[in-house]
Order: C-alpha cells, then sequence, then structure tokens
C-alpha cells in the first residue's frame, strides 16, 4: 500500500518575520517539497542582496515597486505582476529602484537554501 501525502499548513508566525509587512522565508524540505520561499520587502532604493548564485533555479514574482536584476553581465528592471526564472549557477542579485518599496516572492527550486555569495 502506497502512503499517501497529506497538505500541509504553515501559518504565517512560522516562516514571516513581519506578517505586516509580509517579509520572512521558509524551507520546504522539512515538509518533503521541492522549494524554498522568500518574501521580500525592500523599502528603501538600491537596497537588495548581494551578488550570489545557487546550484539551482530561482523565480521571482515582483509583487510591487520596480527593481533592477542583475544576471551576469545584464541588467533588467521590471515592475510589479512580472516573473523571471534566473537558471542555475547564475550570478544575480537586485536591488529596489525607489521610491516606493519592492516586494519579491522569491521561489528556490530546492528543498534547503543553499547560497554562493559572490560579493
Amino acid at each position: 500500500m502506497t502512503a499517501r501525502k497529506q497538505a500541509a499548513d504553515v501559518p504565517p508566525q512560522d516562516w514571516l518575520l513581519d506578517p505586516v509587512r509580509f517579509h520572512g522565508e521558509w524551507e520546504g524540505g522539512a515538509l518533503g517539497t521541492g522549494i524554498c520561499v522568500i518574501a521580500n520587502r525592500i523599502d528603501g532604493a538600491g537596497g537588495g542582496p548581494r551578488l550570489h548564485r545557487h546550484p539551482y533555479a530561482e523565480t521571482f514574482v515582483v509583487r510591487s515597486g520596480t527593481g533592477r536584476f542583475t544576471l551576469g553581465d545584464r541588467q533588467i528592471e521590471l515592475g510589479a505582476g512580472h516573473i523571471l526564472v534566473v537558471p542555475p549557477d547564475t550570478p544575480h542579485k537586485f536591488s529596489n529602484v525607489g521610491p516606493e518599496p519592492l516586494e519579491t516572492i522569491d521561489i528556490h527550486e530546492n528543498g534547503a537554501f543553499i547560497t554562493e555569495w559572490l560579493e
């Protein structure tokens, strides 16, 4: 007999550092999923993570604001509603263009975060 997989509900207080600002991160491997999620809110222009890469793809969903995304030697600006898929092992970073907050949902295609910081 095959075991049934059950749905898992992860309440906001278990992963969001600040539910009002919708900011936090979650690793899904413990629940048997192959993804991790980061909810980012970057209030000030210029803020964002340093250059890094992952051995798996990362998908960004821009919820609000405008972000400048660097992928290798390429830069693009994306606004609300855009989806960007960064291939595995691609150096990338992003920053808030401003003046409003940049909100993204970042989906890592792995059950645990693996990040190599490059700067």
